[in-house]
């Protein structure tokens, strides 16, 4: 039996120990024989335990059955720490790129370029075109190795092209490569597109929208320069966070189970989305502070207000000076106005004190003149008529009177003078007349302007004016635009808004009178069609003195309705009554019962609606004006109202 001085364990790739094979060498006893020889990584173990390197696990089998049954229940609490994916055991993602060959590319490879590569290398690494190197190995458990890490090799390869070629799952993976994450935090002017161009084109990977703009350079315009942060400031990210901690949902235990683990992985995704989106925005705030085309834009608008800010206060200050000028030379101008109409009153004073001194000088010549005259009394001229002369004539009359006395004889003088004094008594009563006829056509015209005007102030309201006022205010409530106006027009009458206003604070206050309650009464009694006319024979009327003359009045009366209002024409028939003296008042005031009969049947067939009321209702009553049924009616009224209250 050949002993062997060493003997290869395991062959590892090059990618580990430099491709290198280890060896171990040992000077033990021989391994006991048994049915099942270890072998690879169990032959391994064995030999390290034999050789002192590793000893053995104290927990059995019976005590791992044990631990098993103590956890048969599992709470709720528990969840958390199942399903999580396994991050600290050392496992490190495998490179799909890199195993593709496209290490170069990365992210940036196209499918059709990935298709190409993964048939390329999968050609290559196929188990079966491993099969010479597996005929290199000389023992039967290194070629058991090297057969399982060339199918692991190859399990990998196509693992990365299924990850690939899945636009989620590489997503995904492209998410989780490796990225620099790092933001720049200050640079030089002049290095800022060095600085920030790189990071903005490293992030813009993750754009959903494409292609991202450039930061452009320092001739940029800003219109693009705009656009750029505008992008960047509404940036839409596709980049996917897969977290160390989050769960699988395929080894959910139940239902709930699995619901609640999509919502922890919700938090941790959430989470990392506003990690990466505060992320961009400090890129952004960054690079927008230390922009030198923003910068130099903010010096522009701040110079251009600071410019404006100038203007307006030199506009404002020379408005000042303008309106102080102004105002000096509105002063000096009325200074100057004031200086003149002084000098101008002075010289109307000196003037008038003038006039006075020629006034008296002549009426003194005119005293002196007529003195011979006011002392023989010729022609009866007295002082108070040389007085008379001297206050109205003014200082012309006076010295051509004075000069036409002066070369005349005393006759002459006094035939002048009075002559003088006639034409002067003459002017004077015609202008007191003028006056006169002036202050009587004023007053009638004041008096006539003051009754229309207190007529139409105290134009009184009529009922059916008051019933459309208060439908007006039921049809128009509050809140209606232009309500009072509106009302205004649909009342119809003229009436203006104060009067209405006017009106709701009276006359839709006041309580009805009881007075008018004869009045209410006629109103709302129904009218009859249709009347007896007690003039039914003439023994009826005999013994009452009616003379022809009521009849003249009828058909008067009657005339009157056509031409004229009823007032008028009453007044002018009570006139012509006066006038012939055929019947006097006295007689006019006696009713007899057939006349009040006849007056109370004309009052309900005749409402107070009916136009023209009262010259009917006199037509229908013999012998009686219209001013006679009126005062009848008011009579009987008032009658009513002292029975009822007596009662």
């Amino acid at each position: 039996m050949t002993i062997k001085t060493g003997f290869q364990l395991i062959t590892y790739s090059q990618e580990l120990v430099d491709g290198q094979p280890l060896y171990v060498s040992s000077n033990c006893f021989p391994i006991k024989a048994s049915n099942f020889e270890p072998a690879g990584h169990s032959f391994h173990s064995a030999a390290l335990k034999l050789i002192g390197w590793e000893e053995e696990s104290t927990d059995t089998e019976d005590q791992k059955v044990a631990n098993e049954k103590e956890q048969t229940y599992v709470s709720a609490d528990s969840y958390s720490s199942k399903g999580k994916k396994k991050s600290g055991s050392g496992d490190k993602q495998q490179d799909h790129y890199a195993l593709l060959g496209l290490s170069h590319l990365r992210y940036l490879a196209t499918e059709e370029q990935i298709r190409k590569s993964y048939r390329e290398v999968a050609l290559k690494y196929h188990p079966d075109k491993q099969a010479a190197i597996l005929l290199a190995e000389a023992t039967e458990a290194a070629k058991q190795a090297k057969k399982d890490e060339i199918e692991s090799h190859f399990k990998a390869i196509q693992e990365a092209y299924e990850i690939l070629t899945d636009p989620v799952k590489r997503r995904i993976y492209d998410s989780s490569d490796e990225f620099d994450d790092e933001i720049p935090t200050d640079c030089a002017a002049q290095d800022f597109f060095k600085v920030f161009g790189p990071a903005f084109m490293r992030n813009g990977r993750w754009s959903v929208t494409q292609p991202v703009p450039s930061l452009g350079d320092d001739s940029t315009p800003l219109k693009e320069v705009d656009s750029f942060y505008n992008f960047w400031y509404t940036f839409k990210s596709w980049r996917e966070f897969p977290h160390a901690d989050e769960f699988e949902l395929e080894q959910a235990e139940s239902r709930d189970h699995k619901r609640w683990m999509e919502r922890q992985n919700a938090k941790l995704t959430e989470k990392a989305r506003k990690e990466e989106y505060a992320r961009i925005r400090t890129l952004v705030d960054n690079a927008y502070k230390r922009d030198p085309r923003i910068l130099r834009r903010k010096d522009e608008e701040k110079a251009e207000k600071q410019r404006k800010k100038e203007a307006k206060y030199l506009a404002k200050k020379l408005q000042e000076e303008e309106a102080a000028r102004a105002a000096e030379e509105e002063k000096r101008r009325k200074e100057e106005e004031e200086k003149r109409a002084a000098e101008a009153a002075l010289q109307h004073k000196k003037m008038k004190e003038k006039e006075k001194k020629l006034l008296r000088k002549e009426r003194n010549r005119l005293r002196t003149i007529s003195a011979p005259l006011v002392s023989q009394c010729l022609l009866d001229i007295c002082e108070d008529n040389v007085e008379n002369l001297c206050m109205s004539l003014d200082t012309e009359q006076l010295k051509n009177l004075c000069d036409n006395m002066e070369c005349k004889e005393i006759l002459e003088k006094a035939k002048v003078l009075r002559e003088a004094c006639k034409a002067d008594h003459d002017s004077e009563c015609k202008k007191q007349g003028d006056q006169k006829a002036q202050q009587n056509g004023a007053t009638e015209s004041n008096g006539n302007v003051s009754l229309s005007s207190s007529e139409k102030e105290k134009k009184p309201w009529s009922k059916e004016e008051i019933d459309l006022l208060k439908k007006g205010m039921q049809k128009y409530p509050k809140g209606t635009s232009r309500r009072w106006e509106v009302i205004s027009e649909y009342i119809g009458t003229g009436r203006s808004v104060e009067d209405i206003l006017k009106a709701t604070k009276t006359v839709l206050l006041q309580k009805p009178d009881s007075a008018k309650a004869f009045d209410s009464f006629l109103e709302k009694r129904k009218p009859v069609h249709t009347i007896a006319s007690p003039l039914t024979t003439k023994e009826e009327i005999v013994g009452l003195s009616t003379p022809q003359v009521p009849e003249v009045n009828v058909a008067k009366s009657d005339k009157s309705e056509e031409s004229s209002s009823s007032s008028a024409s009453n007044q002018k028939a009570d006139d012509v009554i006066a006038q012939n003296g055929t019947s006097s008042s006295s007689e006019q005031d006696v009713w007899s019962a057939v006349q009040e009969r006849a007056l109370v049947q004309a009052l309900k067939t005749f409402p107070k609606e009916t136009s023209q009321r009262w010259e009917r209702v006199a037509t229908a009553v013999p012998g009686k004006t219209v001013n006679q049924c009126k005062k009848k009616f008011a009579l009987l009224k008032e009658n009513f109202r002292n029975k009822k209250y007596a009662v």
